[in-house]
């Protein structure tokens, strides 16, 4: 007994001077300390929540300019620090602490606050715990907690958000099974549960059904296609903080991050990354072609989080140190705009009950900070330069023009897909900012008199519009101190971006743009068509004598891209998507509800019947066995 003592307090001064342990244990503890708070105790649940971020980023940061660092106990808990999961854990604490200083005021007064602290606090300690697991058992239990924490948060905001907690749990769960099964089949393969080690060379098909098992994982988390049915539920349903927390920023962090490790494990071939790139360019087009019809502007949001997946798909499966990096760059960058639009369209929601795109607008004078960060994420995730959106996309065409040297033409395909899925982004993005911010106040807008946010919600939204600004202009620095030591291999541009030139040209385009308007349009208005988006509505153009009843005419801006739903080819595909074909989810559903009723057909509960089957199975194994 003695000796048991010594061996656990041995333990426990090893943990306590380990950080990477603490960075994992003190946010689970916290949390368990926030959860069992009274209901009415939101206010220290916060301040407990708050103060935890801060020492995980305290912890994170020296972690991360360590560079590399290694803990195992007995070889249950083994922890390692690298390139890669070092800036990812990093971010991982930004962003939290960002969401936690968000969550003050976009949770005041909300029910339920202690469990909404404690399962922040939970999905922080479990990322770092699925970051730093070098082994695939101790991996697995930290993937578990996500997947449990995942359901809890998109479930708080009550019984309207359960089907889609109870499908993103259902998503999420069989995948992690699909996981447990890749993870057994690279054990009888490489004989070890290590995260390390020399990859596995593609033969038999042993090795083929355990990558994209673990892919699957990969997939389901960070929201490709066909496992992304979840994220545009959970956006829609979950808290605006939320959605920027998980499928904004650390899902597709850990999704993305798991299928990089997931590549190292193997030694890649040309059939291999053809697949990933299928994926990528697949999800890309679907999902911004999905963005572009939709009518909430949560939903719309999280399609683009599902699209942005694709270029990260589609730059691993160069194979390229270059386009390597820049989908690990897109990863980060991602997490900061998409991020910041998710807190913009909770501050909208926040001032005016709805998040419908058909009742709101006006909202330019109203909220100008949110407006600013709002078009600053939208530009971003356009891929505009010279912001960060831009600067990854780039390294992704440069990355897929290189793979081309290889031999092939495919690499043509994938390049138009995501130049297209750009040009399709902001198409959506300019139906988006007009619907909320530039068109005529919806009566809703107007009966709730909207105002910004206070300083605890637009400070996260501006400081991530400003980060997305800095890793434009200056993307080399972030590339150089956090991309490339994860790469490990030298990176060489094809075609560098000269930010400070172009930027002075744009500039100067948008200023001389300015300088016309002011001289010209501004004292003298000129009456014509109403513009929307290629649109044609019947008995529009007023003459100049009519232009009074020019008024009455008012455009949304929502169905600006209606014609595209109703052409030939997209017409049959959003009505298979309408009616969920799409979905892994729900044709899950189907078919598992087909074959109950087949059982429930068989099993009357007639004995005779029951006897009857015996009898018939006896006969056909004794014919069998013949």
């Amino acid at each position: 007994m003695n000796e048991l003592i010594a061996q656990s307090n041995m333990l426990l001064t090893d943990l306590s001077a380990q950080p990477m342990v603490l960075l994992i244990a003190v946010p689970l503890f916290a949390g368990i300390v926030c959860r069992f708070l009274p209901s009415k105790g939101g206010a220290v649940a916060a301040v407990i929540a708050f103060l935890t971020g801060i020492y995980a980023f305290l912890i994170a940061w020296p972690l991360f300019n360590a560079k590399a660092a290694a803990f195992s106990h007995h070889n249950w808990l083994a922890l390692r620090l690298d390139g890669i999961n070092g800036f990812i854990l990093l971010a991982t604490t930004v962003f939290s602490l960002l969401i936690l200083i968000y969550s003050f005021g976009f949770m005041k007064g909300k029910d339920r606050q202690n469990h909404y602290y404690a399962y922040i606090l939970w999905t922080l300690g479990a990322s770092c715990g699925a970051l730093l697991a070098s082994e695939f058992i101790l991996l697995l239990v930290f993937w578990g907690i996500l997947g449990v924490t995942l359901y809890l948060l998109t479930g708080i905001s009550g019984p309207e958000a359960a089907g889609a907690a109870k499908k993103a749990a259902i998503v999420i769960g069989g995948s992690d099974s699909i996981l447990i099964l890749g993870i057994a089949l690279l054990w009888v393969i490489r004989h070890t549960t290590r995260m390390q080690g020399a990859p596995v060379e593609f033969g038999g098909p042993l090795s083929y059904i355990a990558f994209f098992c673990l892919a699957t994982a990969a997939f389901a988390k960070a929201g490709a296609m066909p496992f992304h049915s979840w994220v545009p539920d959970c956006g829609e349903k979950a808290p605006a903080s939320v959605a920027a927390f998980l499928p904004a920023s650390l899902d597709k962090l850990l999704g993305i991050y798991f299928l990089y490790r997931t590549t190292t494990l193997f030694t890649m071939n040309s059939g291999v990354t053809t697949a990933l790139a299928v994926i990528g360019a697949g999800t890309i087009i679907f999902a911004v072609m999905m963005a572009l019809v939709q009518h909430d502007l949560k939903r719309l949001l999280s399609y683009h989080a599902v699209s942005q997946v694709g270029y990260m798909v589609l730059g691993i499966s160069t194979g390229t140190p270059l386009g390597i990096a820049g989908s690990l760059f897109h990863m980060l960058n991602h997490a900061m705009y998409k991020s910041c639009l998710f807190l913009c369209a909770g501050a909208i929601e926040h001032r005016t009950g709805t998040s419908d795109l058909d009742k709101l607008g006006g909202l330019a004078k109203a909220m100008p900070v949110t407006l600013f960060s709002c078009i600053i994420a939208s530009m971003a995730i356009s891929g505009i330069p010279p912001l960060n959106g831009f600067a990854s996309k780039w390294m992704i065409y440069q990355g897929i023009i290189e793979s081309g040297r290889s031999g092939g033409v495919l690499w043509v395909v994938w390049l138009t897909a995501a130049m297209v899925g750009s040009a399709l982004t902001l198409a959506s993005f300019v139906k988006l900012l007009h619907a909320s911010f530039f068109r005529q106040p919806s009566p809703e807008v107007a009966a709730a008199k909207p105002r910004e946010v206070g300083p605890g919600m637009w400070l996260p939204m501006g400081f991530l519009a400003l980060l997305c600004v800095a890793f434009g202009l200056r993307y080399l620095s972030p590339l150089s101190r956090f991309i490339f030591p994860a790469v490990n291999a030298p990176v060489s541009f094809t075609g560098k971006w000269f930010v400070g030139p172009a930027t002075v040209m744009i500039a100067g385009a948008l200023f001389g743009g300015l300088l016309l308007y002011l001289l010209g349009t501004v004292k003298k208005p000129r009456v014509c068509r109403t513009y929307i988006g290629g649109e044609y509505l019947d008995e529009v153009y007023i003459s100049g004598s009519e232009k009074s009843t020019a008024r009455d005419v008012e455009v949304t801006g929502v169905d600006f891209y209606q014609t595209i739903r109703d052409m030939t080819p997209f017409k049959q595909i959003y009505t298979m998507a309408q009616w969920k074909l799409f979905d892994l989810y729900e044709v899950g559903t189907h078919v598992s509800f087909f074959i109950s009723k087949i059982f429930q057909f068989f099993h009357t509960g007639v004995l005779r019947q029951y006897i009857s089957w015996y009898v018939i199975g006896m006969i056909i194994l004794l014919w069998l066995m013949k």
